[in-house]
């Protein structure tokens, strides 16, 4: 496959027509062989209040119809640059989060042999402990750039360690990530007590909280984030709940007073030096949506990371 016939001509194919592929891009099968692999993760069994973001990679498929080729935000077209393609979902059991969490290890080990780096469309956030893992096999020890109104670096929820709050604790029990070049970005809302912000930094990880975005202005949180992944191998994780709920209603743990699109869309921007490896956006759900803007946000994140990926 070339890098330039990846995705009809939308000048000459209407968008509302055709495959409905991320972004209309070719099937992997059709590939054999890519520098990015998109891949869904339908599976919402580690939810701990609105279910539905099993539905979410179909919407944000459908939602990336609107996409073209070339980033204003990012000023290059990744469909020209690099080979990327759609690998379809990986079903997994929605009764069993131990035993999809190591399906998905094993199918995503198996994708990363014939793709360099992968985009996963989430899912809720425990899909990212199994990614991490994954992740891991082939590139060690990366840094993890996280966005999220909360930490998801619980021990435990209601005597489960697998959930859409715990992911980054396990992915620090098993040495996964490299704690001392990784930071959560967006935390905001409510939590349970003020040791959850205690015991997040003694796994030792930075924070930017979204109340600090006023006074750090932009280019400051840019500056933070940098500063702290530095050169290290970087993976970055979007929870659309960073997000206020007036850009992404479509969320199952919504908390008002996130960061605006427009924010996030930006920081992506000014962090295009880091050397990403790969990346998720995760909890989209669509039946608490209005008019798909949450799945249009995400659509778009996913495409800003393509063009992150080196």
């Amino acid at each position: 496959m070339s890098y330039d016939n990846q995705q009809p001509d939308p000048t000459l194919i209407p968008r509302y027509c055709g495959i409905s592929t991320f972004a209309r891009l070719h099937t992997l099968d059709k590939a054999n062989k890519c520098d990015i692999a998109i891949v869904g993760i339908p599976f919402d069994s580690g939810v701990t209040f609105r279910p539905g973001a099993r539905f979410g990679p179909e919407s944000i498929r459908s939602s990336s119809r609107l996409l073209r080729q070339f980033s204003i935000n990012q000023m290059k077209s990744p469909f020209k640059d690099k080979i990327i393609a759609d690998a379809g979902d990986i079903a997994c059991n929605p009764f069993n989060i131990h035993q999809s969490i190591n399906h998905i290890t094993k199918e995503l080990n198996s994708l990363m042999m014939i793709a360099n780096n992968i985009v996963v469309l989430g899912g809720d956030h425990t899909i990212s402990y199994p990614i991490l893992k994954s992740i891991n096999k082939k590139f060690g020890k990366v840094a993890l750039l996280h966005f999220d109104s909360h930490f998801d670096t619980w021990d435990e929820y209601f005597c489960e360690k697998c959930t859409h709050g715990t992911p980054f604790k396990r992915a620090l029990d098993e040495d996964l990530i490299d704690v001392d070049h990784s930071m959560h970005v967006g935390i905001h809302g409510t939590i349970n007590d003020y040791t959850d912000i205690t015991n997040d930094e003694k796994l030792g990880f930075k924070t930017i909280f979204t109340n600090e975005f006023d006074t750090l202005g932009l280019f400051g949180v840019i500056d933070k984030i940098l500063s702290r992944i530095g050169d290290t191998p970087c993976y970055i994780s979007i929870d659309i709940d960073c997000v206020d709920p007036a850009y992404a209603p479509g969320t199952g743990t919504p908390e008002p007073g996130g960061m605006s699109s427009r924010e996030l869309f930006n920081i992506l921007k000014g962090i295009s030096k880091l050397n990403i490896i790969g990346g998720d956006v995760v909890e989209v759900s669509p039946s608490y949506d209005a008019n798909n803007i949450t799945s249009q946000l995400a659509a778009h994140l996913a495409y800003e990371l393509l063009c992150l990926i080196k």
